[in-house]
């Protein structure tokens, strides 16, 4: 399928990419992407994915929009306080771009849902703010073979990894190879503080690593833990090898791969 008049001028600085051009802007105009959090990762996230004419891109949160959540969730307003953020996240995201197909998922993932939703998208971006979510989404995915993408942030530092279960030969290290259980220690956002414009920094990360799986392009964080300090100015990677004793992807666990 070609691309329209106005989506060559719209997507013209992609289009001149050798590592993007046509092909590849055709291949992100056929991506599902599920977005997991329409918090302070989430919505840079769906603003460049939308941006970038990802077809199809669902929004899964049950919160409503608070005053709080303006320092950092650039998708919203102060005429946006009380209502649902996946309705508001969408209304602007419609706004910035009409071609991407979306879909609100306006409740909190859990076992009863989560297959429904995971099933009919094929890269999974998770910027939730707690611990069993998180493994939940990490299951999910290995068992669906999709591909992860998993950021968080907290005071001043991010994180960022990429994890592939696309196929039982080509899989990496799941993010329960790198975080085993919830730590004992673990706080949220809203107990520690966050500063806004690092989660526009990590989020833009986690965007730009699902733009470069999907058109194939460069070195991905497939199997490798971005760590940024803010207060530092200093980013390092480090290679996550998978855990043979992984209670999700390790030898003794054997799941069927869904497709």
């Amino acid at each position: 399928m070609s691309l329209s008049p106005q989506q060559v001028e719209r997507y013209a600085r992609h289009l001149v990419l050798k590592e993007i051009g046509g092909g590849g802007q055709q291949a992100l105009l056929n991506a599902k992407v599920l977005i997991i959090g329409a918090g302070g990762l989430g919505c840079p996230v769906a603003m460049y994915l939308a941006a970038a004419g990802i077809g199809t891109i669902g929004i899964v949160d049950d919160d409503l929009v608070s005053l709080s959540n303006l320092q950092r969730q650039v998708l919203f307003t102060t005429k946006d306080v009380g209502k649902p953020k996946t309705e508001s996240a969408i209304s602007k995201l419609r706004q910035l771009n009409p071609d991407p197909i979306f879909h609100q998922h306006n409740l909190r993932l859990d076992e009863n849902n989560i297959d429904q939703i995971i099933s009919r998208y094929d890269y999974i971006i998770d910027g939730c703010d707690n611990f069993p979510t998180r493994f939940l989404v990490n299951q999910k995915s290995h068992q669906y073979g999709k591909t992860l993408i998993s950021g968080a942030v907290g005071k001043f530092d991010g994180q960022v990894s990429a994890h592939s279960f696309a196929s039982p030969e080509n899989k990496t290290a799941c993010y329960q190879c790198l975080v085993p259980a919830a730590p004992p220690e673990a706080q949220t956002c809203e107990q520690v503080g966050v500063v806004g414009a690092l989660t526009g920094i990590i989020g833009s990360v986690m965007a730009l690593e699902c733009i470069k799986l999907i058109t194939d392009n460069g070195q991905s964080l497939l199997g490798r833990l971005l760590i940024w300090d803010g207060l530092g100015a200093v980013c390092r990677t480090v290679k996550l090898n998978p855990d043979p004793d992984c209670s999700i992807c390790g030898k003794t666990h054997n799941p069927i791969i869904m497709k």
